[in-house]
């Protein structure tokens, strides 16, 4: 490590930097005073030495300004190295300059005039494949919690001019920077002008992720279902933003929001896009049926077995009958037991170290559910649809979709056993209009069901070839509706052929 040149042991002006009165009780905070050794011009450099790259300090900034020649802040620009080298005059943004990485440099002679000079150092982790949307086929790069990082990320697949960057910063104790990106030309400016001002109208103190973010400026930060997309996947990001759509970059977070977003795209996988169309859209199905199977598996258990026998095949009632014989609990806290020990199970499970949580969870699963039916608390039908409905809701592509989806169950249990099928069509239609009534940066939330848009149900619980999405979604009423054209590809193909 290299030695810092000793300082002067007095200040030059140190009773009129009163600003230093707060910054100066870290032990963080350095102010070193220093004596040019060719024109006896004293200048001082401030900064925060755990902000601060100190190889830049030393190396760009100390010694360029002992080897040259300057009288006034004005020559700095053509001493120091450096690129960002600001000028300023404004004592009032002094703090909050110095707490970003910057090194301020005052000289004697100038006491109404410093320069900022930018040595931040940056601790990042390197850019990684995905741990929550894993595929198989694909890029395997990740975000990570540098906002310039991801944003580099998302340029590096579109390489375009019209694509707009702009930063906000918010949280009055973070000054969390946030980037809000779009494409000039495609993306609707509504869109735009609404992320805009929620952002601007955000009043927190710390915004320390982008999670935060979400329960800020959502349409509806009471509704159980998330309204803005979060992915840790730049392919994804990319993609969406030539659809039309509205991403934003938190810095500190290895997640970015999308948005608008509706229903469908949180049981869409991007690896979708890398399939075939018809083995997609098999996928795609079979996660609406997993998600479907999950929420219902168990409340029709209940409302079967407590108002609607009638509706069991006879062949099938014996052995209802005979598993649930010796279980002295009605089927509503049988049902509720193993749902709880599910969820403890997953909750210990993610909590715990990666080797001991899997651990927990098969071990913890097969020993609590064996004994469970051995001690006669439940049955073992339904400890096999319990199974089946976890299993079902892991299907699920966005993590926070998964954590709706655990939710919904218990509501549709507690109205299967008040009243049986009849409260499960009851709850049915709560969630319904519920899911109506909600929107995505004023969008609605299930389309292209309601409203109905036949165009877009191309790309929804099925997808078909990309041959046939020339057209951009309806619903975010972009600039640009059209992809490509439908007419110069085909002439293309036939000249071809």
């Amino acid at each position: 490590m290299k030695r810092w040149l000793k300082p002067k042991s007095e200040p030059v002006h140190s009773e009129k930097q009163d600003w230093t009165q707060t910054i100066a009780k870290s032990k963080d905070f350095k102010k070193a005073f220093y004596d040019h050794p060719k024109t006896n011009v004293q200048f001082c450099l401030t900064f925060i030495t755990t902000l601060v790259d100190e190889e830049i300090v030393q190396k760009g900034i100390l010694s360029p300004l002992l080897e040259g020649e300057f009288q006034s802040i004005a020559d700095l620009k053509k001493i120091v190295p450096l690129e960002d080298v600001q000028l300023c005059g404004d004592p009032s943004k002094i703090e909050d300059t110095l707490c970003q990485g910057y090194v301020l440099l005052s000289l004697e002679t100038e006491e109404k005039r410093f320069a900022f000079i930018a040595a931040k150092k940056e601790k990042t982790r390197p850019v990684t494949s995905p741990e929550v949307e894993i595929s198989v086929i694909g890029p395997k790069e990740a975000f990570v919690e540098s906002m310039e990082t991801n944003v580099n990320l998302i340029r590096k697949r579109l390489p375009i001019k019209e694509l707009v960057v702009e930063e906000f910063t918010v949280g009055s104790l973070s000054k969390t920077k946030i980037a809000v990106l779009h494409i000039e030309g495609i993306t609707n400016q509504e869109n735009v002008n609404t992320v805009r001002q929620r952002l601007k109208d955000v009043e927190f103190d710390a915004i320390t992720d982008s999670s935060y973010l979400v329960q800020l400026i959502a349409d509806n930060s009471n509704s159980p279902f998330p309204q803005f997309l979060d992915t840790e996947r730049p392919d994804r990001v990319a993609a969406v933003l030539a659809e039309g759509k509205v991403a934003i970059c938190v810095d500190g977070s290895p997640s970015v929001l999308l948005t608008p977003t509706t229903i469908v795209n949180f049981f869409s996988a991007f690896e979708d896009y890398y399939l075939n169309w018809m083995i997609a859209s098999f996928f795609r199905l079979l996660r609406v049926f997993a998600v479907a199977f999950s929420i219902l598996v168990t409340p029709l258990y209940v409302a079967v077995l407590t108002y609607h026998y009638e509706i069991i095949p006879h062949d099938l009632l014996g052995t209802l009958i005979s598993s649930r014989r010796i279980v002295p609990f009605p089927p509503v806290l049988e049902a509720l037991f193993l749902e709880l020990t599910i969820e403890l199970l997953r909750e210990a499970g993610a909590r715990l170290p990666t080797k001991v949580g899997q651990t927990i969870g098969i071990v913890g699963g097969i020993v609590i559910g064996t004994a469970s039916v051995e001690a006669g608390l439940t049955s073992n039908v339904l400890l096999i649809l319990i199974a089946l409905a976890a299993l079902s809701s892991f299907t699920t592509p966005i993590y926070k979709m998964g954590n709706t989806i655990r939710i919904l169950r218990f509501p549709f249990l507690f109205f299967a056993h008040l009243w049986g099928l009849l409260g499960i069509v009851f709850c049915f239609c709560i969630l319904l209009t519920h899911l109506i009534r909600l929107t995505s940066l004023d969008r609605p939330f299930l389309e292209p069901f309601y409203p109905p848009r036949v165009s877009d149900l191309k790309d929804s619980l099925i997808r078909l070839p990309f041959s046939e999405l020339a057209i951009r979604p309806q619903f975010l009423k972009t600039e640009n509706p059209y992809r490509y054209s439908k007419k110069r590809a085909k002439r293309k193909k036939d000249i071809e052929e």
